[in-house]
């Protein structure tokens, strides 16, 4: 029986998990530079450690409505084609192993979130969790617009 672990996040009320092996690191929330005619779903950038990363608000990438920034936001860093990325979150709060019997396809219907983003949908008791792999988040075209705003 093989698991896979994944950090669990917020955005609103909802959990969604990426696998532990895809995320560098969690940071806490810092303010970010905003950057003229980055995309709508950019933030800005920051300085994390002497490197400059661009700074992706899952929430309006997702349509959610925006809350506020709290002591909880935090954020999660992901390598993209050899590029740190940061992506903003209501909370980052635990890590859980998921059995690959209790991941299903996602549903052909899935409110908020396009369906190219999600590896699967895990069962934790009774929790259920949207998988979401944030590489796919972006197209090409995003990507190399990031990587122009470093």
């Amino acid at each position: 029986m093989a698991e896979k672990q994944y950090v669990i996040f917020k955005l609103g009320n909802e959990e969604y998990g990426v696998d532990i092996m895809k995320v560098k690191e969690i940071s806490e929330f810092k303010d970010s530079t905003k950057v003229p005619n980055a995309p709508y779903f950019v933030d800005g950038i920051i300085n994390l450690r002497g490197e400059i990363i661009p700074i992706i608000n899952l929430k309006k990438r997702f349509n959610i409505s925006i809350g506020d920034i709290d002591s909880d936001t935090r954020i999660i860093v992901i390598n993209i084609n050899d590029k740190n990325v940061g992506f903003v979150v209501d909370e980052a709060s635990q890590v859980l192993r998921v059995n690959d019997e209790d991941i299903d396809a996602a549903p052909e219907i899935i409110a908020g979130v396009d369906r190219q983003y999600i590896t699967g949908v895990g069962k934790v008791g009774e929790k259920i969790i949207i998988l979401l792999d944030l590489e796919r988040i972006l197209t090409d075209e995003e990507k190399e617009k990031l990587g122009d705003l470093e």
